[in-house]
């Protein structure tokens, strides 16, 4: 049957929006990511040069309109060379794993009391979530840093409490890199967590505890393998961040347990290095980005096992 004129001026309609909405997220990720990171991935291939920019070209016109490409690995075997790079990348990740860790045990509960919470409390729990944004980052980090000094608030009720004579050292150390990246990112953590279990069938927790199971079973059986989504989503946006974090550990570290942020900045800004900074970029991409493809994989084998 012929479809009528009006009709299909309305479906070429829908399929121009459609196709509007399809390109503006790849629109996106290409003029933010891709693009800075090919840029970045050209540098990193380059020699550095004391000049603007600081870095030589990547293609250059030679004799008789040749056209040379000219490509250094030097940067990236100078990374295993020096132990600095190897403790960075670890020590990165072994902050940002246990902060990841803290986080999710931290923030479990909380979104799990607040997706359980009256409506009336549940929107006033959520204002308190999200408060710490509505204050600079960089300064929630100074007041951090005002009270984990030694004449801080913290080791003043320690030691008025008596349970120490003396301010205990916090400031500097890699407790305070914690306690930093843990509070700063907990907002990250609660918020997809939440919106996993605010959307939980509580049919099937009354199912499970029908037929004899007890609560805590009911929550290892029932309800942890079904906010899985939320779990993963809060970890990965905690511990990508949490990797690359550079003002936390600026401010609250120490020198001697540098992360990698801190290092591509001192390479990009002190040593005015960029080819050494852009592989160090690279190389933290190709750290990131590997587990979460991996995990797409997985992700897409079980979903194709289980149709």
């Amino acid at each position: 049957m012929a479809t009528a004129p009006g009709h299909r001026l309305s479906d070429r309609v829908a399929n121009l929006w459609r196709a509007i909405f399809l390109v503006v997220p790849y629109a996106w990720l290409l003029a933010f990511f891709l693009i800075p990171f090919v840029i970045v991935l050209k540098i990193s291939f380059a020699e550095s040069l004391i000049a603007l920019p600081p870095y030589s070209p990547l293609f250059q016109w030679a004799e008789e309109a040749t056209l040379q490409i000219k490509l250094s690995f030097a940067n990236f075997l100078y990374l295993t060379e020096d132990n600095l790079y190897w403790y960075g990348y670890l020590n990165s990740i072994k902050i940002a794993a246990i902060s990841t860790v803290l986080t999710l045990i931290i923030g479990y509960p909380m979104a799990y009391g607040i997706a359980r919470a009256s409506s009336t409390w549940r929107n006033i729990l959520l204002l308190l979530v999200i408060l710490p944004f509505w204050t600079s980052f960089l300064l929630r980090i100074y007041a951090w840093m005002g009270m984990l000094n030694r004449e801080g608030v913290i080791n003043n009720v320690l030691i008025w409490l008596g349970l120490t004579s003396e301010p205990i050292q916090m400031m500097n150390t890699d407790f305070a890199v914690y306690l930093g990246i843990v509070y700063s990112y907990l907002p990250f953590m609660i918020l997809p967590l939440y919106s996993t279990l605010e959307r939980l069938d509580l049919n099937l927790n009354e199912a499970a505890m029908d037929l004899g199971s007890r609560p805590m079973r009911v929550f290892f059986d029932v309800t942890l393998p079904l906010s899985m989504p939320g779990i993963i989503a809060g970890c990965l946006l905690t511990f990508i961040p949490a990797t690359g974090e550079y003002v936390i550990p600026a401010l609250l570290g120490s020198p001697s347990s540098p992360m990698i942020g801190r290092v591509l900045f001192d390479e990009f800004f002190y040593n005015r290095d960029w080819p050494v900074a852009s592989a160090v970029a690279v190389v933290m991409l190709i750290v990131l980005v590997a587990p979460i493809m991996f995990f797409q994989y997985l992700q897409s084998r079980e979903a194709g096992a289980a149709r």
